[in-house]
């Protein structure tokens, strides 16, 4: 009975996270094909930059909102979605392997299946199960995340009408293999990172809730100390800025790998 209540709360984490992660990954998109033409631009991206002697060219892109224009004027809205089908197909597998490889791991180094336990857990096994947790799902999904930034860094004119002509180019040219070009960067990448966004995501949360605690305490109230909605929604949007500005050069390399097919 024990094992069909772990079960049943690990396919309720992986669910919800799959649901979660496929509407921010739609909501997002159109900052995630900017980022990703950023990312795969050879060129200097700053006018600035053309100063120097020993760059040759202009950049297409040299700011946000002027990539914002270029892609809306050459490809309308539909390009600011582009990339989003794999984008989908990679979320989804990717936030549901993680979450329940995460409670999994969370449960072994606890002792315990209850969510509200694993927050006891040291820093240093949260930081081991996210990263862990990051490497399974990056594994399972990966074939579409590289679709994902092939279609998504295109301009005009396409290379790639759409997600099948893609697939079964690198199928055709590089083999099964292909789809996985870029991998070892990719895990070099998301160790760190899944490894910071769930450990500092825990020690936030830890954080607030002795915050809560002391505030209780001093108006002498019976409030609980768990953390409201909005107080692990600012910790999430923490923890993920953290890992994210501390990982974005490796997302950088990540990228330039996957699009030199």
């Amino acid at each position: 009975m024990e094992e069909l209540g772990q079960f049943k709360r690990a396919l309720i984490d992986a669910t919800a996270g799959a649901i979660s992660g496929g509407i921010s990954r739609t909501v997002t998109s159109p900052l995630d094909v900017i980022k990703i033409r950023f990312q795969v631009q050879l060129e200097p991206t700053a006018s600035w930059a053309l100063l120097r002697k020993d760059l040759p060219g202009s950049s297409k892109y040299t700011g946000m909102f002027q990539a914002t224009k270029d892609i809306l004027r050459e490809e309308g809205l539909p390009g600011f979605w582009r990339g989003n089908v794999p984008a989908l197909l990679m979320v989804m597998p990717y936030t549901a392997i993680q979450f329940a490889v995460l409670h999994k791991l969370k449960t072994f180094a606890s002792g315990s299946s209850k969510t509200v336990d694993h927050i006891n857990i040291s820093p240093y096994l949260s930081y081991a199960s996210g990263a862990l947790a990051g490497c399974a799902a990056t594994v399972g999904s990966y074939p579409f995340d590289l679709l994902r930034t092939i279609l998504a860094s295109q301009g005009e004119p396409k290379v790639y009408p759409n997600m099948r002509s893609a697939l079964f180019d690198i199928i055709k040219t590089r083999g099964f293999r292909g789809l996985y070009a870029g991998l070892s960067p990719t895990l070099v990448e998301i160790i760190p990172y899944a490894g910071l966004q769930f450990g500092t995501y825990d020690t936030f949360k830890r954080w607030t809730m002795a915050w809560n605690r002391l505030r209780s305490s001093n108006t002498s109230s019976t409030m609980d100390d768990s953390p409201s909605s909005f107080q692990l929604f600012i910790c999430g949007l923490a923890a993920g800025t953290c890992a994210k500005l501390v990982c974005h050069p490796l997302d950088v390399v990540k990228k330039r790998f996957q699009v030199d097919l």
